[in-house]
């Protein structure tokens, strides 16, 4: 989920180099936090004391920095679907992780918009992302659809999608704090088993 060539990821990066890196990431996270994802990346890069061509180093396109930005988060996503691989219900368990994908998306504007986007292109550096969070969200619905509580032509690829798509209407509704829940019920009543 890291971005730069091949080669670079390669070699250890310099001090400075690291430390720009570093500051890059904290401007971004706020930037994104107040502005959403489409904030300016040449402020971004005058927050973080380097030249627009010192971000492009780092992270080639947006998607490259917010996959570097949400890295921790989808690291925490993946760790707690693997925790609730074990849960006794498990289709509650997968209930309760696509919550923690809703709280994600809606934590920055534009984050659902754009992981909807990436989801269609393998070659997105968001893709880096959403591969493993696909991975681990088949693992909570297979084992739903095994226990019967799902559907088995529900796909990972839908849910997700839906997911982004409830996250995003949350976001374009902020009026209507309940939306995102009210809406993933619904989800839930079309995706169980009769």
């Amino acid at each position: 989920m890291t971005s730069g060539t091949e080669q670079d990821r390669a070699r250890p990066m310099r001090a400075d180099a690291r430390r720009n890196y570093e500051r890059l990431l904290v401007q971004a996270r706020k930037a994104f936090a107040e502005h959403g994802t489409g904030a300016s990346l040449e402020d971004v890069a005058r927050a973080a004391g380097v030249g627009i061509g010192t971000l492009y180093r780092h992270f080639p396109n947006r998607y490259a920095l917010m996959s570097a930005v949400f890295e921790d988060a989808v690291s925490d996503l993946l760790d707690r679907a693997r925790a609730l691989l074990d849960a006794p219900q498990p289709c509650s368990a997968l209930v309760t992780w696509l919550r923690g994908i809703i709280t994600h998306a809606s934590e920055y504007r534009g984050l659902s918009r754009a992981l909807m986007s990436a989801s269609q292109d393998a070659s997105s550096a968001l893709s880096r992302c959403s591969d493993p969070m696909r991975e681990a969200g088949q693992a909570l619905l297979s084992r739903a659809q095994e226990s019967g509580a799902v559907r088995h032509d529900v796909s990972i690829s839908d849910l997700l999608q839906l997911t982004n798509a409830i996250a995003l209407a949350a976001e374009e509704t902020p009026s209507d704090p309940d939306l995102a829940d009210r809406l993933l019920r619904l989800t839930l009543r079309g995706i169980t088993a009769p």
